[in-house]
């Protein structure tokens, strides 16, 4: 029987795919192609709408021509992209641009217009020639044409470092805010719930990251068994084969184990359908490259650190966030999930860039301006982690900087980076 994890893996498949629309694409040019077939002759078309045996094999043939050609264009965009994207954005943005629908969509009705032009061709005779189809064909080229002209348009403006960042920011809050209902166990009055020695084990039947959990369904299978389900990693984190899944307490049978297995799933790499911190991870990604001696852009970083603002300050102003346990009907913790806290998320997207820009002034006065913002705007119990980050940025700005003037440049606090100051704040203050 197939699991939950079975299939989301299986949705992931489709969804990374650059094969599976396009081959139904072609399937449904190749299906409209009868529908034609069958309708000619029972429509009766304007005169000009009329074609010669001729003119029909030249127009089915260019076309069909065509889209190999557009399909072939397509692909090598695609190349170019994944050089561009794993030399300068991040890796692990690609697999986020294999669900582009609008890609797939290209591919398929390219795909489509071929097989429905190719299929009718092969019908073209001196005594019948299949009119409305020599139309729709035409129709659809013009079609594919407009959609040709879009999806060059999207990724020549959709792969920019800032597009993508503002991308991943919009994606990491959808999923904080999009999480299944959870709560804390203090909330629920059953603080207890999960602690001492579990009945029985779930373990790892392979190893691989975990990519996302039915936490709907694992709540309610523990509530109709009495169980207490605990889940010792974070969505996210890597695990091995014959390692600790999941902890069962409370009464357990082997096919229990198994259907409980089958709630988690295991991939090859993270993603970012229940992991904000993935998002995260693609932002200070494409900064820290920004940040490289070889790339040595400072602009693109402190852009992108426009976007790991809005996200942490997104994560950290909801009392959603960090939420590990789940609920019954009844109120009663069915589920405890091992979750990052506000100082876990703070690290990863302040950590690495403070350590990789300190010598850059732009760098400092950004990162500055951004923590300001989180301490004012965050949770009043997360500022102290905030504030904990903010002297760190000190210590680092006066490690990098031996200059008196170029030391207090680079503790102003400036949206831009470089350029301006917040109110009440001068150059005179750098004296």
């Amino acid at each position: 029987m197939r699991s939950w994890a079975d299939g989301f893996r299986a949705r992931q498949f489709v969804r990374q795919s650059l094969w599976v629309v396009p081959l139904i694409g072609g399937v449904v040019g190749a299906v409209l192609a009868d529908v034609d077939l069958w309708l000619e002759g029972r429509i009766t078309l304007p005169p000009e709408w009329s074609y010669s045996e001729n003119t029909a094999n030249a127009v089915l043939s260019a076309a069909a021509a065509a889209m190999i050609g557009l399909i072939g264009f397509v692909v090598t965009i695609g190349v170019l992209v994944v050089q561009m994207a794993t030399g300068t954005l991040s890796p692990r943005f690609m697999r986020l641009w294999y669900r582009d629908r609008l890609q797939k969509l290209v591919l398929a009705a390219f795909t489509a217009t071929f097989t429905f032009a190719f299929a009718l061709l092969r019908h073209v005779e001196s005594d019948s020639v299949p009119d409305l189809g020599i139309t729709l064909v035409g129709l659809a080229v013009a079609a594919d044409l407009i959609l040709l002209l879009l999806y060059f348009d999207r990724f020549v403006h959709a792969l920019r470092p800032v597009a993508v960042a503002a991308a991943m920011a919009q994606a990491g809050l959808a999923i904080e805010a999009g999480e299944d209902r959870l709560t804390t166990a203090a909330e629920s009055g059953d603080q207890g719930a999960g602690r001492g020695a579990p009945d029985a084990r779930v373990m790892a039947p392979r190893s691989g990251a975990i990519q996302a959990i039915d936490i709907a369904a694992l709540v309610r299978f523990a509530a109709t068994r009495g169980q207490v389900c605990v889940v010792p990693h974070t969505i996210g984190d890597f695990v091995t084969v014959g390692s600790v899944l999941i902890e069962v307490h409370g009464p357990a049978s082997e096919t229990d184990l198994r259907r409980l297995g089958g709630m988690v799933s295991l991939g090859r790499e993270r993603t970012i359908d229940q992991d904000p911190a993935f998002a995260l991870r693609i932002l200070v990604d494409i900064a820290i490259r920004a940040l490289s001696p070889a790339v040595n852009d400072p602009t693109t970083a402190t852009q992108v650190l426009n976007h790991i603002d809005a996200l942490l300050l997104g994560i950290g102003s909801s009392d959603r966030a960090f939420r590990g346990t789940a609920l019954d009907a009844d109120g009663r913790v069915r589920l405890v999930v091992r979750t990052r806290g506000w100082a876990e998320y703070l690290d990863i997207g302040v950590t690495e860039i403070r350590q990789y820009g300190a010598p850059s002034p732009q760098i400092c006065r950004r990162l500055r301006a951004m923590l300001e913002d989180l301490r004012a705007g965050v949770l009043p119990e997360r500022r102290a982690a905030v504030q904990t980050q903010l002297e760190a940025l000190d210590r680092a700005t006066d490690a990098a900087f031996a200059d008196p003037f170029e030391r207090a440049l680079a503790r102003m606090s400036d949206r831009q980076g470089l350029g301006t100051t917040r109110p009440g704040e001068t150059s005179d203050a750098r004296r």
